[in-house]
């Protein structure tokens, strides 16, 4: 398999977890996960009041300048050890 079918086959996995990981880790797989289809991060941080808004911001932002390969292949790895 290509990293780019690993990839969307690790997608398809998250959607169906039996347990719902950490917030933390949510977080994790979301900016790994916008950086892979999305590059890096545009736009101004979400105000005070936004705190969902600013935690995915944040955690987008730590993963600027990330390859989309490198954060593709990162994905694929915690989702398989979610997996476990």
């Amino acid at each position: 398999m290509s990293l780019k079918e690993d990839f969307e086959l690790a997608v398809q996995h998250v959607k169906t977890l039996q347990k719902r990981p950490e917030d933390s880790t949510l977080l994790t797989l979301y900016a790994l996960f916008k950086q892979a289809t999305s590059g890096d991060i545009t736009g101004s941080r979400p105000g005070f009041l936004d705190i969902k808004g600013r935690a995915k911001f944040d955690a987008w932002s730590s993963k600027k300048g990330m390859a989309s390969e490198v954060a593709m292949t990162e994905y694929v790895a915690l989702v398989k050890n979610l997996l476990r």
